[in-house]
């Protein structure tokens, strides 16, 4: 059966991509930052006429054009989650959610729940309070980084637990990486789903990867193709990466270089998507930063979505969008089960 869903903290829809593939219809979303509204906006909603309307406007009048409220076609949005008010949300079967993780991210100052970005988990849990019992979602599609489970010593998840419960809700989770999903990315993930106390319960966790190889059209390693040409590779300094390997630009001057060289796949995407890849050029080893377009196939997107949100946005915006996001493909497997 078909379940209808809101998309908070949406970023470029990679909850919606992953439902709708999953045969589930989007009725709603809510996203703060305007450049993700942007993409989000020429990805899914607007019409081939307004694409084409679109792109008759210089980029800066074309980024002001999409974010009126035509181009969104009737679908409910909001920018703020903290000022929406319950009585005007659509009702859904289930909630979709990547609350902000910058507080709770190994990369973060690890404030948990005291932070102010990640605390917003809350806002969301006060809303559903605010609900009748008839108008809660029967379902709730949570997604954070790994460090989660073990942030404050763990305290902060078992508040998860608790709000959870205490709002009505029996849950499930699992840790699940990308890499097992047929894209080459290492990207573990904590995914928690909520299950309406009273309602029908379906068995959702745990999910098994796809199991299939890595299938998406990431690089030609063998050519130097597109993209920025960083320096030369040489054998004292990059003496474990080979041609095709993947390098993170963060630990370039690593003594150890451990950590930074990815065989066959490449490490976890941030909001500043830097990545390398060993490639050759003229017989002499090289390595290039990834394009913004790799960095989205790494996120399971394909290259007619990239297109999409490349009509109205700057490689950096589309770098960090692709860093934020989740896998489509995960969220598929996951939504694929919610029909059982």
């Amino acid at each position: 059966m078909s379940l209808t869903f809101l998309d908070f903290f949406a970023g470029i829809g990679g909850f919606r991509r992953g439902m709708e593939l999953a045969g589930h219809k989007c009725i709603g979303f809510c996203e703060w930052d305007k450049f993700a509204v942007m993409s989000y906006t020429s990805m899914h909603l607007i019409t081939e006429d307004q694409r084409q309307l679109l792109l008759q406007l210089p980029i800066k009048h074309r980024q002001k054009e999409i974010l009126k409220e035509e181009y969104r076609n009737g679908e409910w949005y909001a920018n703020d989650i903290r000022t929406v008010n319950v009585r005007d949300l659509p009702k859904a079967d289930v909630w979709c959610f990547g609350f902000p993780c910058q507080d709770i991210s190994i990369a973060g100052k690890r404030l948990g729940f005291a932070g102010k970005r990640s605390s917003l988990f809350f806002t969301v849990t006060g809303l559903i309070k605010d609900l009748e019992e008839k108008d809660k979602p029967s379902m709730l599609f949570i997604e954070n980084v790994k460090n989660l489970l073990s942030v404050n010593r763990g305290l902060d998840f078992a508040k998860l637990l608790i709000e959870l419960d205490e709002i009505g809700y029996d849950v499930e989770w699992q840790v699940l990486n990308t890499k097992d999903f047929g894209i080459p990315q290492s990207r573990e993930r904590v995914f928690i789903i909520g299950f309406l106390r009273g309602r029908s319960r379906r068995e959702v966790l745990p999910v098994r990867g796809s199991g299939c190889k890595n299938n998406f059209p990431l690089l030609k390693p063998k050519k130097y193709g597109d993209g920025i040409l960083i320096r030369d590779v040489n054998k004292k300094g990059y003496s474990l990466a080979e041609v095709g390997d993947s390098i993170s630009l963060a630990f370039l001057n690593s003594k150890t270089k451990r950590g930074r060289v990815g065989k066959g796949k490449v490490h976890t995407l941030t909001t500043a998507c830097n990545q390398a890849v060993v490639c050759e050029k003229d017989r002499t080893p090289k390595i290039r930063k990834l394009t913004p377009r790799e960095c989205f196939r790494l996120q399971g997107w394909t290259d007619y979505y990239f297109d999409k949100a490349a009509i109205v946005n700057s490689d950096n915006q589309l770098y960090k969008q692709a860093g934020n996001g989740v896998t489509v493909k995960v969220i598929q497997n996951i939504a694929t089960k919610f029909h059982h």
